[in-house]
């Protein structure tokens, strides 16, 4: 992972503001994802704060979750600006969300290890993009997400969140 590079969220959206990967967002975690030198993963790495503790000892499942979320997601995205031969940078910009998360987990998830993400895109039909995502604490497994992320408009995606129907539903 050369993080030399922007990465993948600077160059795509530096002015986001999702909690997990957004740049503009103060409390936020800040996650950055890059692309492997095998060209096939995309790589990021977290060391989870003391406050992100489950068990004693043992990261909090839910952070595990957001992290694979975000990570995935924007696998998704690099991904479908790769198909499309385009750099991250170009617009109009591509954005996917959550359509399915899933997480297994494999073995407890130490606090104070470097945690490894690393997805891949399985499959693609349409808008919807399956992603698996290998969580690492050091050496060892600990979860894989195996989701589904959906290409979306984002102006249409705020209406619909907010109970704006351009049409009146039937």
């Amino acid at each position: 992972m050369s993080q030399l590079a922007p990465s993948l969220q600077d160059t795509a959206a530096p002015e986001g503001v999702c909690y997990g990967c957004g740049n503009d967002n103060p409390h936020g975690l800040h996650i950055k994802s890059y692309w492997h030198e095998d060209g096939v993963h995309v790589i990021a790495e977290h060391l989870p704060d003391a406050k992100y503790c489950g068990w004693p000892e043992l990261v909090y499942g839910g952070l595990i979750a957001m992290l694979v979320d975000c990570h995935s997601n924007w696998t998704a995205m690099a991904w479908h600006y790769r198909m499309e031969n385009r750099e991250t940078a170009s617009l109009p910009r591509i954005n996917c969300v959550t359509g399915n998360l899933g997480i297994k987990f494999i073995k407890p998830t130490p606090m104070g290890v470097p945690l490894t993400l690393r997805a891949k895109v399985e499959g693609d039909v349409g808008r919807k993009t399956r992603v698996i995502c290998e969580v690492y604490a050091g050496d060892v497994l600990t979860a894989v997400g195996d989701s589904v992320f959906v290409r979306v408009d984002t102006g249409q995606l705020a209406t619909a969140a907010h109970g704006l129907h351009p049409t009146p539903l039937a």
